[in-house]
């Protein structure tokens, strides 16, 4: 039997970066998977080892080269991490790096930043994914679960109906999701940080501040927003599934509800999802 494909590496290794200038400190909390692909077929088929690094090294790597690179952005770090796997071992082909940060923000006191005190963001969680052959290196970075909310300016009208349509169409609802994004790096911007906070404002300014027909052209019109702001991404592929608010009967109560009180929930829930590029 053929073996046809394989790879392997180190998933879930967790990683605080602390890079320190002066009394202001900065952080980077990440969890790391790296998966190497090359000639390691004889460990599944001959049990021979001879080719394969051990796991505990790959992770081991990791550590050293986050100690070493304190003050790269995340996209620098797992951009570097990638190249030293191809560096240190020819047997090497190609190396996939995805890391998810938990992301912490600066603590206000009396309106003044603190150089070193945080506290969680849990408002979506940002990742890097690096795939490197010997012939180049390809780049995206994202938003996986930042949800987003608006009460109003939103509708769903006119769409094709049959016998098993259920509801009805209004141009007054709630919007809200729990969105995955990801842009894909063509080039390099002056600041990867700076970049990718242009491309979520943007995303939320224009669904903030334009009507909704549905939740695909507010996708779109979003992604053409972001790719004129950054020129340094190809393309921009977000996944939107609903959180749905649905609107409560209080008629036995004798109370009337003018969009004032719904019932949340996300299941089973509308996945619209999308792809933009240049």
């Amino acid at each position: 039997m053929p073996l046809i494909k394989n790879k392997y590496g180190k998933g879930r290794v967790r990683i605080m970066r602390i890079h320190r200038d002066g009394d202001k400190h900065e952080v980077s909390q990440l969890s790391v998977k790296a998966m190497l692909e090359g000639d390691f077929s004889r460990a599944y088929t001959e049990a021979d080892n001879s080719t394969s690094t051990s796991t505990d090294t790959i992770k081991n790597i990791v550590n050293v080269t986050a100690r070493e690179n304190t003050g790269l952005s995340n996209e620098e770090f797992c951009q570097v991490l990638a190249q030293r796997y191809l560096d240190l071992y020819p047997q090497v082909a190609s190396v996939s790096i995805t890391a998810h940060e938990t992301k912490w923000s600066r603590l206000s006191i009396d309106g003044t930043p603190h150089p070193h005190s945080f506290v969680l963001d849990s408002n979506g969680k940002p990742f890097v994914e690096v795939a490197a052959t010997r012939d180049g290196m390809t780049m995206s970075s994202g938003l996986d679960g930042f949800t987003f909310m608006k009460t109003t300016q939103s509708g769903w009208e006119n769409y094709f109906t049959d016998k098993y349509s259920t509801i009805q169409p209004t141009n007054d609802r709630i919007c809200a999701t729990s969105m995955v994004a990801s842009w894909k790096w063509s080039g390099r911007p002056a600041s990867y940080a700076a970049a990718n906070a242009a491309i979520l404002e943007t995303l939320l300014k224009v669904f903030a501040t334009t009507y909704s027909p549905s939740v695909q052209n507010s996708l779109y019109h979003m992604g053409e927003a972001a790719l004129a702001a950054v020129p340094e991404i190809s393309e921009i592929s977000m996944a939107c599934p609903n959180i749905h608010y649905i609107l409560m009967n209080l008629s036995a109560f004798g109370l009337d509800n003018n969009n004032d009180v719904f019932l949340p929930t996300d299941e089973p829930h509308g996945q619209i999802e999308c792809t933009v590029g240049r």
